[in-house]
């Protein structure tokens, strides 16, 4: 039979190809029900051609070189501040006094010295390069003047030594200032021509190598002649800003003069005039002032005297004799100084910020207030609704004999509910005294042995036991921490039920609900919070750049009068000490819930405690709190922790005054001699009290009778009241079973408990319970100044034979 065969008329279909493109059809089958991507911008997007593209690219590149530009133009210059450089050695064996005679060159300008404290400042006024410069200096052992001008310097430069480059005290200092933000800066070595000409090239090689490991890719300039100190001050001139964020959107202004008017009531406290030059952003005499290390204050007015460094004087001709010309220098200019006083600014007080910290508040807010009518009907209904008990009784009784009859078990349940609520509030009144003991009670420390050393009695003599026994403790808890997270043993002598009352039990820790306005302490009746701090962050940075603020433009040069300032600030300013001054933001002022990300200093070894009293430089500000640690994590509620680790970045949470991000955090301890050692830096993560801390407990037990599922555990509570109380939570083992208390044995707290696996002998059953934790409130705003640090106070922990 032959096979058929297609004819001519056949219709031939093309090939399907697939892998290629889809279909119109196949694109609306997968697309049905999908609405169509709307445009979130209003613009209209234009397309531009390539020619376009480039010519728009080409002008972001040269705006961004104009503004960079002048920006250099403006600082150091006649319409700008003086272009301000803090003078760091970071070796002992550098001179600074020699330094400073290099960079006073009278040749290329004018020379004025500071007259005020023992700081070594003057300011170089260089006509020829169109440029002026406030020279300041510090020594790296006293930190905080350090960290301090270094928050409003333009630039620093670093005098290394030519062998070493930096000690031990400058490099910890410049761990700090790292840690703080770096501005501009520019390294120079001093005494290199001193070596022999042969160890000149070798010394150049190795000090790059030691420096390249903290400033990669940076130059290295001398500093031994007129000539190398000429090109040092082109390269600060020239040299690109860099920016630090919390200070470029702030008023911030370091002070040149200060004087102080006693109020007539009381000579401790009075009006202090600060004159210097305003930097950063325009200065409002309605904001607030902050001056580091002293508080938040209110101004009552800004003047504007002449500047007494003006880079070209006024020039006075004589009448006698018209060739003869007059200078005004900055001497002269103080006479006239008065004559030529105006005032720029008086503070409104309808519109002037309020120095408010706190709210006040009302312990009459959470009661209730009596009931309407309504509301007392609406009650009686709904308990006559739940009073009805559905009972079997025979027929024909009527309602009033059925309430004569009682239920199987002859009682009824309302007594019950009564004994509980008794027992509750018997639980409550116990807590406080249970409180004070609960830190003494939670941890149990294990013994140690420490092999004896022999040491001379010069030795002894130095060594404080008080302190070395705490040290000791504080490392036995750090170490069975690690070894053990949060266990702690049940008590023997306070039943469990009470002992551990505000603790819960959740099923998982990170889906398990829990409320963040839920049982809140006193003091978050005391401070502000926002209703969604992001947004509020961002139009206040979006004011800043946009809005037209009306005051002392950045340049002037200012006179500030600052009311209610105790007379110590003036006699801290007189002994020497700079004083500098920022302008806070709307609610900078207000208290609040702060919580920072930080990361333990590889140089601190000494274990930190939560709630121990610590030294906080937040941005701007300094000052004393006692955080709490928490892990940093995306969830809702981050677990407590006890130490302060080496291994991970935690949180801090502190009550502290609102300071919007970005901002630099460095934590600091105070040590028994006085010195300040830097335990943490980090930055600050938000502003937000709803963040939950919550603290874990770790009860244990152990298997004593095993039968496959099943197991009889013990020493986990010593009571079979404490059994029953604690049977809804789950149980977990070490070795990851899972189950739960099924029934109390004996009176002495055995309990039979069921697994979804066979447990193990050497297993230990856990139970976790939980509770919110909350900072105290230990803010202190004024922080005692540290001893200086000395090259020879600064050493590591010696490490310990823990067994």
């Amino acid at each position: 039979m032959a096979a058929h065969r297609s004819g001519p008329l056949k219709q031939q279909n093309k090939a399907h190809k697939g892998g290629r493109h889809r279909g119109r059809g196949s694109a609306q089958r997968d697309g049905k029900g999908r609405l169509a991507l709307k445009s979130l911008s209003k613009k209209v997007r234009k397309e531009l051609s390539r020619v376009d593209q480039r010519h728009r690219a080409s002008q972001l590149r040269k705006q961004k070189k104009e503004a960079v530009l002048a920006e250099k133009r403006q600082l150091g210059s006649k319409d700008g501040p003086p272009h301000q450089v803090l003078v760091v050695p970071l070796h002992d064996r550098i001179s600074l006094p020699e330094a400073f005679r290099l960079l006073q060159d009278r040749d290329a300008g004018t020379v004025h010295l500071n007259e005020w404290g023992s700081t070594h400042s003057f300011m170089l006024l260089c006509p020829s390069l169109k440029h002026r410069w406030f020279f300041t200096s510090a020594r790296p052992g006293d930190l905080h003047t350090v960290l301090d001008l270094a928050k409003v310097a333009d630039s620093m430069l670093f005098l290394l030594d030519p062998l070493e480059g930096w000690d031990s005290t400058g490099d910890y200092c410049l761990s700090c200032l790292f840690a703080q933000g770096l501005p501009t800066y520019t390294l120079a070595v001093q005494g290199i021509s001193a070596l022999p000409p042969k160890k000149q090239v070798d010394a150049r090689k190795k000090l790059s190598k030691v420096v390249e490991k903290r400033f990669p890719d940076d130059k290295l300039l001398l500093l031994d002649t007129q000539q190398e100190a000429g090109m040092l001050l082109r390269q600060l001139a020239n040299q690109k800003q860099r920016h630090l964020a919390f200070r470029d959107r702030r008023a911030y202004l370091f002070a040149h003069d200060a004087d102080f008017v006693p109020n007539e009531e009381n000579n401790l406290v009075g009006t202090l005039k600060i004159s210097g030059y305003v930097r950063g952003q325009t200065l409002n005499v309605n904001s607030l002032l902050h001056i580091i290390g002293h508080g938040d204050f209110q101004m009552k007015q800004i003047d504007a005297p002449m500047d007494p460094f003006p880079l070209n004087p006024r020039v006075i001709k004589s009448q006698k004799d018209s060739g003869m010309a007059m200078e005004i220098c900055a001497t002269d200019a103080v006479t006239d100084m008065e004559e030529d006083l105006k005032v720029l600014m008086k503070a409104d007080p309808d519109r002037q910020e309020s120095l408010q910290t706190e709210v006040i508040p009302d312990p009459m807010e959470g009661e209730q207030t009596w009931p309407t009518e309504e509301e007392l009907s609406e009650a009686n209904d709904f308990l006559k609704e739940s009073s009805k008990v559905v009972k079997k009784v025979p027929k024909g009784t009527s309602s009033y004999q059925a309430e004569w009859i009682l239920d199987e078990d002859g009682e009824s349940g309302g007594e019950d509910d009564e004994c509980d609520d008794e027992e509750h509030e018997d639980f409550m009144e116990e807590e406080s005294q249970d409180e004070s003991s609960e830190e003494e009670e939670e941890e149990e420390c294990e013994t140690m042995t420490i092999g004896e050393s022999v040491r001379d009695d010069l030795y002894d003599e130095k060594v404080d036991e008080e302190a070395e026994e705490k040290m000791l403790e504080k490392y036995k808890q750090e170490r069975l921490e690690e070894m053990f997270p949060d266990e702690v043993d049940t008590p023997r002598d306070v039943a469990a039920r009470i002992r551990f009352q505000r603790y819960r039990g959740l099923k998982s820790f990170r889906t398990s609900p829990w409320d963040p306005k839920e049982n809140l302490p006193q003091d978050y009746a005391r401070i502000f919070q926002f209703q969604n701090f992001t947004n509020t962050r961002k139009r206040i940075f979006k004011e800043i750049k946009e809005k037209d603020v009306e005051g002392a433009e950045v340049g002037w040069y200012v006179t500030l009068h600052v009311s209610e300032v105790p007379v110590s600030v003036v006699e801290y300013f007189k002994r020497g000490a700079p004083l500098a001054a920022f302008s806070l933001l709307p609610h900078e002022q207000k208290m609040s819930v702060l919580n920072m990300v930080v990361s333990r200093h590889p140089g601190n070894t000494e274990p930190v405690k939560a709630k121990e009293e610590l030294i906080f430089q937040c941005g701007f500000r300094r000052f004393r709190a006692s955080p709490l640690f928490s892990q940093h994590t995306a969830a809702d509620k981050h677990k407590f922790q006890r130490f302060l680790t080496a291994d991970m970045a935690l949180v801090v949470t502190v009550y502290a005054p609102i300071t919007f991000p970005p901002a630099s955090v460095l934590l600091f301890k105070q040590n028994s001699n006085g010195m300040h050692s830097l335990v943490a830096t980090g930055h600050l993560l938000s502003v937000d009290p709803d963040r939950m801390v919550i603290k874990r407990v770790v009860l244990s037990g152990h298997p004593f009778k095993i039968f496959t599922k099943m197991a009889v555990v013990r020493y986990m509570f010593f009571s079979r009241e404490d059994v029953l109380w604690f049977k809804p939570v789950e149980l977990r083992t070490k070795w990851g079973r899972r189950g739960h208390i099924k029934e109390p044995l004996g009176t002495h707290g055995h309990m039979k408990c069921s697994f979804d696996g066979k447990l193990k002998s050497q297993d230990t059953v856990l139970m976790n319970l939980y509770k919110r934790v909350f900072p105290k409130w230990t803010y202190d705003p004024y922080v005692p100044e540290p001893v200086p640090w000395v090259k020879s106070e600064i050493s590591t922990v010696p490490e310990m034979d823990m067994k």
